[in-house]
Formats: structure tokens, sequence, C-alpha cells
């Protein structure tokens, strides 16, 4: 199998998918490797001149555009896979709403689309606590131990009113990495510990399988309150506003202030705009190392909830796969 290393853009793809057209390289014969910066390619056929333009749809290049800038590391083969059979199959292709690979493709395109709905929310809103939040409740220069006693007694936002107790971080004071997730879920929420429910589960399994003990990390959560609503009986996880998880975000800082970790894991994007801000976008910079103020070493990945919310057991596997894959970055270190 030939691979072919790429700009993670959709220039860069399109650049090589020409360049694989034109020399008649099937699918299934190619693998996609997104190159680092400043990383030499092994293959560098795509930068041959092309002579002509394919012509594809208008419909497929809006499409590409759009999964492009998606999470998966598959994104490449899936629009090269389309692409071929667009070009030497058929050219109404798309309008195949059982086709798998088209099916994919168009999650993709959706998923780079509510990413962008999102964001253009968040440049709106901002990280912005409605009230002085929890700042006033933090003691200054506090141990871990201070800080979870005195976030017990925390009222800066309105979830404190429903929840049944604050669910503070878990973990040794010298842990070398911490990992920062959204919320308590209603597991949590009973037990007064984090990542003790059905997406801790998940978490569980990924380090184990990457080979970090987590009786050796910290764990904790942007928001200490569980937020939700009632449907019957049932407590279903609701997502903090934005309001909230600047609310929640002084107990964060604190904590992160007070560990020193070598490596800060964001689990899910609400994580990642607490600790990097509202500009931050999960699909589009997840799986990579970036220096923030609180670790030189600071990664964002998804969250474990996002396994179990995939829509079946191959969607399940793939998530959890990237999950794994990004987790396994952490454990190199």
């Amino acid at each position: 199998m030939r691979t072919i290393d790429i700009v993670p853009t959709f220039e860069g793809w399109q650049a090589a998918a020409r360049a694989l057209l034109r020399e008649g390289v099937a699918p299934g014969e190619v693998g996609w490797r997104e190159a680092s910066p400043g990383e030499a390619p092994t293959d560098r056929a795509h930068e041959a001149p092309t002579p002509g333009a394919t012509r594809v749809p208008r419909q497929f290049l809006d499409l590409a555009r759009q999964a492009a800038g998606a999470a998966d590391p598959a994104r490449w083969h899936v629009l090269y896979d389309v692409l071929w059979r667009l070009v030497r199959e058929n050219r109404d292709l798309l309008n195949d709403p059982r086709d798998p690979q088209v099916r994919r493709l168009n999650a993709l395109a959706a998923d780079t689309r509510r990413e962008a709905r999102r964001a253009e929310t968040d440049e709106a809103l901002r990280l912005e606590p409605q009230g002085a939040g929890a700042a006033p409740f933090v003691p200054a220069g506090a141990s871990l131990a201070e800080l979870r006693a005195a976030a017990a007694r925390c009222t800066g936002c309105e979830l404190y009113r429903r929840a049944t107790q604050t669910v503070f971080g878990r973990g040794p004071a010298d842990a070398r990495v911490v990992l920062v997730g959204e919320q308590p879920g209603d597991q949590e929420d009973l037990k007064g510990a984090p990542f003790v429910g059905p997406a801790g589960e998940v978490l569980d399994r990924a380090l184990a399988a990457v080979g970090l003990d987590r009786a050796r990390l910290y764990v904790t959560n942007a928001v200490k309150h569980f937020s939700f609503v009632e449907r019957g009986k049932r407590r279903i996880h609701q997502t903090p506003r934005l309001s909230e998880i600047a609310a929640c975000r002084p107990w964060m800082e604190a904590e992160v202030a007070a560990l020193k970790p070598e490596v800060l894991v964001c689990l899910g994007a609400t994580a990642a705009r607490a600790i990097v801000g509202a500009d931050f976008r999960l699909l589009r910079d997840r799986g990579r190392f970036f220096p923030t103020r609180w670790s030189e070493k600071t990664i964002a990945t998804l969250h474990p909830s996002a396994v179990l919310r995939g829509e079946d057991e191959t969607e399940q596997a793939r998530l959890y796969g990237i999950l794994v894959e990004d987790l396994r970055r952490v454990a190199g270190v």
C-alpha cells in the first residue's frame, strides 16, 4: 500500500487526490497520514504539476471542504473513496442515501457545520459569568484539601441549588497528568467523585489500553455541579451554559495551579474552552500538544461520553479508537 503524507487541510488533500486520480491509484491502494508541521513528506508525487483539473460536482466540493475540518483521521480516505467513485463509476453517487461512504461524508460535513454554529454562538456570548461566580469562594494559595473543603460551600452559580453536592477533583497532589472533563453526571453527583458512571467506565478502559494508571492521575471537571433536566424519574445531562462554565472556572484554575501538571488533558469541548478559551475548536485542534498557561503540554480529545453517544457499535468503536489514539500520545510523554 502506498502512504501519502499531506498537510491536514482540504487543499493539502485535494492536491494529493488529483495526482492519485491521474495515476489511477484506487482508494484501497493508498493510506493517508497527516504530516506534522515542518515534516518533509515521504511521498511527494502530489507536488507534481497537474495537467488538467478533474471535474466533479460542486456539491462534492462543498461537502469535502466541510468534511476536511472534522476530527476523524479517516476523513481523507472517505473523501478519496467518494471522489474516486464519482469520477470513475457514478456521477450521481451523492444522490444515493444508502451508500455507506456517502452517509459518512455527510456526517463528517455535519460535524463541522455544528462546530461552526457553536463557534458563532461562543463568539457572541464568550465566557463571561453572570455575577461574581465562584471567585469569592476560592481561597488564595490554598492546598487541594483546602480547595475541596471550600468548594463544598460554593454558591457561585445556580447549579448548586439542584445538585446533590459539589463534585471536586480526585487524585494525588503530585500527579504528572491531570484530566479535566465537562461536569459531573448523575452517578458522580450522587457519589461525590468524578468519572464513576458510564463515561468513567469508558475512560478507565481507554486509560488501561494505553498503560495509564488512573490511581496516579488527577481527574476533575470544568464545572463542579451536575446540570440536568428531569424526565420522569430520570435526571438527564444538560450541557452547562457558558456563564456557568465561566462562573466555575476559578475552581478549575485553582486546582490546576496547585497541581502544576506536566500534561493537561481536556476531555471534550467544554473542558477545552474552559482552559484555552472560547475560540478553541475540538474538531480542529484535538490530538496535538500545545502550550497553555497551565501546562506546556496541553492536549484535547473526545469526552468519553461521546463514545457512548455513537449511533451504533461501529461508530462507538471508531470514536473509542480516537480517544485511545489521543491518550496514547499522553502516555508517551
